[in-house]
């Protein structure tokens, strides 16, 4: 039977259980969606590239993975670094609070991050705080504020983690504008393949926010970013 003759017949005729299927699918793609829109839009108007940013005392690094040797900082990480660095340098920061899994898969990422940034981007340790605990993004804005007493920072990572960062802190009650990281030898296909993995990341940083999830680890108020900010 031909096209013609298929569509007289009626053999293309739109069914009632197509319909719903396709209803179904756009319905679960919007929901799938509402939490990445919520990163999206809860950040519009606080971010900014690294000759832009506004100043801040204390410029947050969100930590990530450390190089294969487990001293260095990875990539995307040293870029981080950089930013924050030079945030620093330029004046528009006084304090750098590097946050991430002191025993991470990868190796101590707080410790690498300050290394780094003492050893081989001369920032004056005196100004860096290390915070071993902030196992996640959320973990991470929620502990700046509750146990080292941050209320106003800059925050930095990479473009493509920037919304989601953003939006929780702020979620948290923490004052951030975020900056756009460094990314030397990003190539299109690792940012694509971050951003999809960041879409779907957004899911559980929305419920963690709807539920108010303490963090992993519970600590006491910690003074360094306050006398780091004396000295």
């Amino acid at each position: 039977m031909t096209a013609l003759a298929r569509l007289r017949s009626g053999a293309y005729r739109w069914r009632p259980w197509r319909f719903r299927t396709v209803a179904l699918g756009l319905v679960a793609l919007f929901l799938i969606s509402v939490p990445w829109l919520w990163t999206t839009i809860g950040a519009q108007g606080h971010l900014y590239d690294e000759a832009e940013a506004p100043a801040a005392d204390v410029v947050i690094v969100l930590g990530t993975a450390v190089a294969a040797d487990r001293r260095q900082p990875g990539g995307r990480l040293a870029g981080r670094l950089e930013t924050a660095a030079e945030l620093v340098h330029s004046g528009r920061a006084r304090v750098v609070l590097v946050s991430g899994d002191g025993d991470g898969t990868s190796g101590d990422e707080p410790a690498s991050m300050t290394a780094y940034l003492t050893e081989h981007l001369g920032v004056d340790p005196r100004r860096v705080v290390a915070d071993p605990f902030g196992l996640d993004t959320y973990d991470t804005c929620q502990r700046a504020r509750e146990v080292y007493g941050v209320e106003r920072a800059l925050i930095v990572t990479q473009s493509y983690h920037l919304n989601r960062a953003v939006t929780l802190c702020r979620h948290l009650g923490l004052d951030v504008d975020g900056v756009n990281a460094r990314c030397s030898g990003c190539g299109a296909v690792l940012l694509a393949g971050k951003a999809v993995r960041d879409y779907f990341a957004s899911g559980k940083a929305a419920w963690d926010a709807v539920r108010h999830r303490p963090p992993a680890v519970s600590s006491p108020p910690n003074a360094e970013v306050r006398d780091a900010l004396k000295s």
